[in-house]
């Protein structure tokens, strides 16, 4: 087993195209609420996306930022052709060195406080600003990444309708830098029990918890295989799952686990793959090759990405409701002109800033109220 000190020189490391990467058709945006935990965001938009699309939410590994990841794991590249938006919450160096999310910090993990928080105000600003699909809200990540998606799902499992945890740790297995890296070595934790507990105390929920993706290397030695083992136990729990699976298959030669409930509604999956390492599971090669591989992302025969999505039915033709958008503010729609495309814009509380559905000033306004309705900002 690695010693700390070997998985710190590991996370470290920025090799060439695993660190900062720009890319055009993202767009920044700012002004979206306190940001208490000091996070960027960034957004896609297809060109032609209609309105009451879905959201994905994807977030970077350690020394990973926003226009990298979806480099790698070409999220969208998929978008464009399934038209649904992608927010990346992007982690800056003055919060965290190796550009982690800090997925154990007790101020940035909990509902309504610091990183989560950033996260939660950000998703809110898009829903608003581009009339999106609020029962269409999906979350994502690897590695730190992958463990702040299981933050995000556990302290807002209203706000979700699935989520996928690749090489991830289970909510609530840690709150130190030390605990930290023991968990993502294996060692120690909370029971099983404890885990179960904290995963349904995060939040006041008491109705349907999202579907949950999962996805592990058998042989990664930085997030060891226990931890996919821990989130399972805890979602398990949270859909009253037996522990058995429904059904077992293969999947582009790896295998691939799935839980149903009463309904026969597939709720919970895994993917286990056989010899692979840390990182993101790619197909970049054929006809049906997404992203590019990297450090941390790893070209293996099967696309994350890809299966990810079709888990959460964003690759089959949606129906959607005749009507007006399902959005916090209903003023909001105001900014939609009746044949007007929604485009990728910068949301920005300065009037130099204005963008083509109204003065900036006017937008901030609408996000803001829509944050303080659902009590997200004072």
């Amino acid at each position: 087993m690695r010693s700390i000190s070997d998985t710190i020189a590991r996370l470290s490391a920025r090799p060439a195209g695993s660190g900062e990467r720009k890319d055009a058709h993202l767009s920044e945006i700012t002004g979206f609420g306190s940001n208490p935990g000091a996070l960027r965001a960034w957004f896609y938009l297809p060109e032609n996306l209609t309105r009451q699309s879905a959201l994905v939410v994807v977030l970077h590994g350690c020394t990973q930022n926003a226009a990298s990841y979806d480099h790698g794991s070409g999220w969208t590249e998929l978008a464009a052709k399934h038209d649904f938006a992608v927010l990346f919450p992007e982690q800056q160096r003055a919060n965290n060195a190796n550009l982690c999310f800090n997925w154990f910090v007790p101020g940035d993990i909990s509902r309504d406080s610091g990183e989560a928080l950033s996260i939660r105000q950000m998703i809110e600003a898009v829903v608003v600003t581009h009339g999106l699909d609020r029962k269409r809200i999906f979350i994502t990540g690897l590695s730190a990444g992958g463990a702040m998606a299981a933050v995000m799902l556990a302290n807002y499992p209203e706000l979700f309708a699935g989520g996928a945890i690749i090489a991830g740790l289970a909510y609530g297995t840690a709150s130190t830098i030390p605990e930290a890296f023991g968990r993502m070595r294996g060692h120690g934790g909370p029971s099983g029990t404890d885990l179960q507990r904290l995963l349904r105390a995060a939040s006041p929920h008491n109705g349907p918890w999202p579907r949950l993706s999962l996805w592990q290397g058998s042989a990664d030695t930085t997030v060891v295989p226990a931890n996919a083992d821990a989130v399972l136990a805890q979602w398990q729990s949270v859909h009253n799952l037996s522990e058995k699976p429904t059904r077992i298959e293969k999947i582009d030669g790896q295998t691939r686990k799935i839980w149903s409930d009463g309904k026969g509604r597939e709720v919970v999956e895994t993917f286990t793959i056989a010899g692979m390492g840390h990182g993101t599971p790619l197909q970049t090669g054929g006809g049906d090759g997404l992203g590019k591989a990297g450090p941390f992302m790893l070209d293996v025969g099967i696309s994350s990405t890809r299966h990810i999505a079709r888990f959460w039915e964003l690759t089959k033709p949606v129906v959607r409701s005749k009507g007006k958008a399902e959005v916090a503010s209903a003023a909001a729609l105001q900014f939609f002109a009746p044949m007007e495309k929604p485009r990728a814009v910068r949301i920005d509380p300065t009037p130099e800033r204005a963008n083509a559905r109204g003065p900036a000033s006017r937008i901030s306004k609408v996000i803001e109220d829509a944050l303080r309705a659902a009590g997200l900002m004072p």
